[in-house]
């Protein structure tokens, strides 16, 4: 987190493409960028468009478009690939995480992004000695109850699935295949730090099954948690595709994680319980609840136009599902970070009660793709209508104030504007009302729009799918209608 203020109506001036790699680092975390990187095409679709019945898409995925690319980077050793900065003034480099986040929401714009953020990291990552395969991160703050996390574990988990997901997408079986032995080193690194069976030497037998942050010593967070199982089911799936050993090795791995999970990281009370915000190093659950609970309803996207099995059971989605709606973590402008009613909240805590986009952006998609609609839906109004509130540029976070008539959300002064993840977070959040869930190696797409149809008629155009143009049309009624798609590629059920 950076810190200064900024001017929360106006957004930073736009700049060039790769006029953000100022003072930033190459794609190895090393080497300081002295001069703009060469330039080269956008990578993603210059043609998509939204619109419809709500006047806020269309000047919203505008504005998020220019933003991202005045963020776009090149690495100075492979100009071919681009990532996206974190954001400016404060975060103008490469930031692991929050590149394969953007990266990871684009994908319903095209693949070249994440196959360009995929391969720099990769490069990052095979000078590394011990651990291996774990990606170069800093460490960033969290908020009041926890330590700093680490932002090269949370990448090292997220990079097996965005490969997985960019496979779903259209990458090709050539780049698929080639980025294959960085996302198993990252599993690799996975078991060395959070075996199935067994304990580690340095921490209670029961704690030997989860993933530390930071290693090794923890504490062991619920995120993390949930984005190693989404690693290891959906780095699964790619095992299985390109006929590589230990795909049942990992869905085993998984479903030993979603048991113990479930018994060790739900705290009971009378409203039917909540997820543990983490574990501390010697087991105790802080039962703290905010916006990074979001994450356990993100299962990722799996196979055959479907989700992967989720971390959470039926019943206890539900109830977080109810939770995540309450008026303590929905603001009215998005979720908090942590809960109006935890200790230690703070509206403008970066970690502690203030609005995180991403976060927000990940808590609505889950909440479509497990029925809980009405929820999704009040998320979804009050991300827009903080948009709107800022000039349809949305800063990566904002003050977690309670919501009231004809008020306004409350810029954060260390909030980078235009970033990364909030801009694609709008790509996301359309998507996921537009239920885009294609398997392109499968040669399927299904559609299955949100049935509220949250923001009335929605027409999506220009969007790409298998490398192709990709149109969709949802209905006032939330039925789905592919106008636009690669020649072979069939409507799934």
């Amino acid at each position: 987190m950076g810190g200064g203020p900024y001017d929360g109506g106006a957004p930073a001036r736009r700049s060039p493409v790769g006029a953000a790699s100022a003072g930033g680092f190459s794609a190895d975390g090393r080497q300081p960028v002295s001069s703009p990187p060469p330039r080269g095409p956008i990578p993603w679709s210059l043609s998509a468009r939204a619109g419809g019945d709500d006047a806020r898409v269309g000047p919203a995925l505008a504005s998020a478009l220019d933003d991202l690319a005045a963020l776009l980077l090149r690495d100075p050793g492979a100009p071919a690939d681009a990532f996206l900065a974190s954001g400016v003034p404060w975060r103008c480099g490469l930031d692991p995480a929050d590149a394969l986040w953007a990266a990871r929401m684009l994908l319903p714009l095209g693949t070249d992004l994440a196959a360009g953020t995929l391969r720099a990291l990769a490069r990052s990552q095979q000078d590394q000695g011990s651990p291996a395969g774990l990606l170069p991160g800093p460490v960033r703050a969290s908020g009041p109850q926890l330590p700093p996390r680490s932002v090269g574990i949370e990448a090292t988990l997220l990079f097996p699935a965005v490969l997985a997901e960019a496979r779903r997408w259209g990458l090709s079986e050539r780049d698929t295949e080639q980025l294959l032995p960085a996302a198993e080193r990252c599993l690799t690194w996975l078991r060395s730090v959070a075996p199935s069976s067994g304990a580690a030497a340095h921490r209670p037998p029961g704690l030997s099954g989860y993933v530390p942050d930071p290693a090794p010593g923890g504490p062991y967070r619920c995120e993390t948690q949930a984005h190693a199982h989404r690693a290891a089911l959906l780095g699964a799936d790619l095992l299985d595709e390109f006929g590589r050993p230990g795909a049942d090795d990992w869905r085993e791995w998984a479903a030993g994680l979603r048991e113990r999970f479930r018994a060790d990281f739900w705290v009971e009370d009378r409203s039917g319980g909540r997820p543990a915000a983490a574990l501390t190093p010697d087991g105790a659950p802080l039962p703290q609840l905010g916006s990074a609970a979001a994450h356990l309803l993100d299962p990722g996207l799996s196979t055959a136009g479907q989700f992967a099995e989720p971390l959470l059971d039926k019943v206890r989605t539900e109830t977080l599902a109810r939770l995540l709606g309450s008026p303590a973590q929905d603001c009215g402008w998005g979720l908090r970070t942590l809960g109006g009613a935890e200790p230690g909240h703070n509206p403008f805590g970066h970690g502690g009660g203030a609005v995180r986009v991403l976060d927000t952006a990940v808590a609505v998609a889950g909440l479509f793709a497990t029925g809980y609609e009405k929820e999704a839906g009040c998320l979804l109004h009050g991300t827009l209508d903080a948009a709107a509130h800022f000039g349809h540029r949305l800063p990566e976070m904002y003050a977690g104030i309670r919501r009231t008539e004809g008020g306004a959300p409350l810029p954060h002064p260390a909030a980078c504007r235009p970033a990364a993840t909030a801009a694609a977070a709008v790509v996301h959040l359309l998507a996921a009302v537009a239920g885009l869930r294609p398997d392109v190696p499968a040669g399927t797409v299904a559609i299955r729009p949100a049935g509220t149809a949250p923001l009335g008629a929605l027409h999506l155009t220009g969007w790409r799918i298998a490398g192709e143009p990709f149109s969709v049309r949802v209905s006032r009624l939330g039925m789905g209608m592919v106008e636009e798609a690669a020649a072979g590629l069939q409507l799934g059920a």
